[in-house]
């Protein structure tokens, strides 16, 4: 399946607790349908070695929004239906 956003685009989460947040997108997981966004579901994890870690959780693809694309363009607005007077 070929998702709409890619490694680096800008999202807004639409719902969920983190509804709002806007962010990078870090990682994608196409065949479960998941993505990890900077700064969004961000987790702790404690490990003897290293100490307090943080790092941030995989979300579904379907609680967020593209606001733009990774090359710096924004994206498109919807096209207008064309109306039946020119006929």
């Amino acid at each position: 399946m070929k998702l709409k956003i890619k490694k680096g685009d800008t999202v807004q989460v639409v719902s969920g607790a983190e509804k709002g947040k806007k962010g990078k997108v870090l990682a994608v997981e196409p065949t479960v349908l998941k993505i990890k966004v900077e700064g969004v579901k961000v987790m702790t994890h404690f490990d003897k070695k290293d100490g307090l870690k943080t790092a941030e959780g995989f979300i579904p693809y379907a609680k967020v929004k593209l606001v733009e694309k990774s090359g710096g363009e924004k994206k498109k607005p919807a096209k207008k239906k064309a109306s039946a007077k020119n006929a």
